[in-house]
């Protein structure tokens, strides 16, 4: 068995048509839209995720702001800056870069935000209101992952709600920005759901969890953790990895997976690779979400 590749690319770009619509309409109604990202030191994965998506801001017509601070700045400083950005009309989303240095609290700046530009919902009001089903905002990463099986699942002509309501998703990795939101994104869509982390991989029974996916959604963060022997034969497999692989001869460094491509697309039915699955779609959808930000925030203008 040889996998079908979920093309992230072709998806992200249908997306984008959709969004630039989105975008045009909120111009014509005369309301402010624009995206502001803090980065606080120069994580790698983060400075390139930022530089993305400056150029699909650009191309989209969203307004950038772009806040680098180093890696030595004082929580105070970073509290104060994205107080600025709440209080700033011309900005209707901000993202949040992680990791965050030691001296910052990450659950302390996350309080920080104005929950109504939020867009990756890591505030607890908008965390919450995820959990329960009823998002502000759905995080752009988790949102991406069940687009592109939503998109596939069209695409070769499977009814979605049927799919979902016999299968097992199971997600690898409990981050508060993928690995949960994913899960309630499963649970929405009455799907049968594990969670696992990296205990399972210690313990040596990650294979054991892994094999009975029918779904397999990796967002561990651990370069080449899932192999042949995890991967259920005819399942589908989504790498949601972002790992920063150095080439010992030339140097250079290039972006992998969670998930070693080539074993796992002999024994899957479907899977989207790193790079050109998951990523492009959440470049778009940030975007999207900043736009959604930008037009609750007009209704909200226009009601009072």
């Amino acid at each position: 068995m040889t996998a079908q590749i979920i093309d992230g690319r072709k998806i992200a770009h249908a997306l984008k048509t959709d969004v630039a619509s989105e975008v045009a309409a909120l111009a014509d109604s005369g309301a402010q839209c624009g995206l502001a990202t803090v980065l606080v030191g120069d994580d790698y994965g983060s400075v390139a995720y930022v530089r993305r998506i400056s150029r699909i801001a650009k191309e989209l017509g969203v307004a950038y702001k772009e806040v680098l601070l180093p890696s030595t700045t004082p929580k105070g400083e970073l509290l104060a800056r994205i107080e600025q950005l709440n209080r700033d009309p011309a900005v209707s989303g901000v993202l949040l870069l992680r990791p965050l240095p030691p001296q910052i609290s990450e659950v302390e700046v996350f309080r920080a935000l104005d929950p109504e530009k939020d867009i990756e919902s890591v505030h607890p009001e908008n965390a919450g209101l995820l959990a329960l089903g009823t998002p502000r905002f759905v995080p752009s990463t988790a949102a991406s992952v069940f687009h592109l099986l939503d998109t596939w699942l069209d695409e070769v002509g499977e009814d979605r709600a049927s799919f979902y309501h016999r299968s097992l998703i199971v997600v690898v990795g409990r981050s508060n920005n993928v690995g949960k939101p994913a899960i309630s994104l499963a649970y929405d869509r009455e799907a049968a759901v594990m969670s696992v982390d990296e205990w399972a991989s210690r313990e040596g029974r990650l294979g054991w969890h892994t094999r009975q996916a029918d779904v397999l959604v990796v967002a561990a963060g651990v370069a080449g953790l899932i192999r042949a022997e995890h991967v259920r034969p005819g399942s589908v497999v989504i790498d949601v990895g972002i790992n920063p692989r150095e080439d010992p001869d030339t140097g250079q460094v290039r972006m992998v997976g969670d998930v070693e491509f080539e074993e796992a697309r002999a024994r899957a039915r479907a899977i989207a690779p790193v790079p050109g699955g998951v990523g492009p779609v959440t470049d778009v959808w940030l975007i999207r979400n900043t736009v959604l930000a930008a037009t609750h925030h007009a209704r909200k203008a226009f009601l009072t």
